[in-house]
């Protein structure tokens, strides 16, 4: 009798760990196209990721580098102190979207231009998004807001 219950206890435990590796890789399949890596314009560059891959791109909105073209077609760059890229973008920008500020996009990097699918720009005047004051401040090119 002891066998068969030992027999027991070690299925249920072995069905337990296949189900959790199965379910465990299911929200693993289910995430992959929900989780955008942030990359700096210098990391574009130096390492371009493949054109099917979605990835969030941040830094500086480059002064006079705004085109508006037609219909809600925008061309812009985007610098982080080492580095420029080209961005184009389709749609509404944020009202706080401006040169000279702070900018993180979503989207893909086809043939040397990253095509935004969505922009995100600062709060308020002080506001700059985490990931791009990190970029700035490895690169020695941060500037603390000043304070009015």
């Amino acid at each position: 009798m002891t066998g068969l219950k030992k027999k027991r206890r070690i299925q249920i435990v072995a069905l337990t760990a296949v189900a959790l590796v199965l379910s465990t890789g299911l929200i693993g399949y289910a995430m992959r196209d929900g989780i955008n890596l942030y990359r700096s314009p210098s990391q574009v560059l130096e390492q371009p990721p493949a054109q099917s891959e979605v990835f969030r791109m941040g830094g500086l909105v480059q002064e006079g580098s705004i085109q508006r073209g037609d219909g809600e077609q925008i061309r812009f760059v985007v610098r982080d102190g080492l580095a420029s890229v080209p961005v184009t973008f389709t749609g509404v920008l944020p009202d706080l979207f401006e040169e000279e500020q702070g900018m993180i996009g979503t989207g893909r990097y086809i043939n040397g231009t990253f095509e935004a699918s969505e922009i995100l720009a600062k709060h308020d005047e002080t506001y700059m998004p985490k990931e791009v004051v990190d970029t700035l401040k490895e690169q020695g090119v941060y500037q603390e807001p000043e304070e009015s």
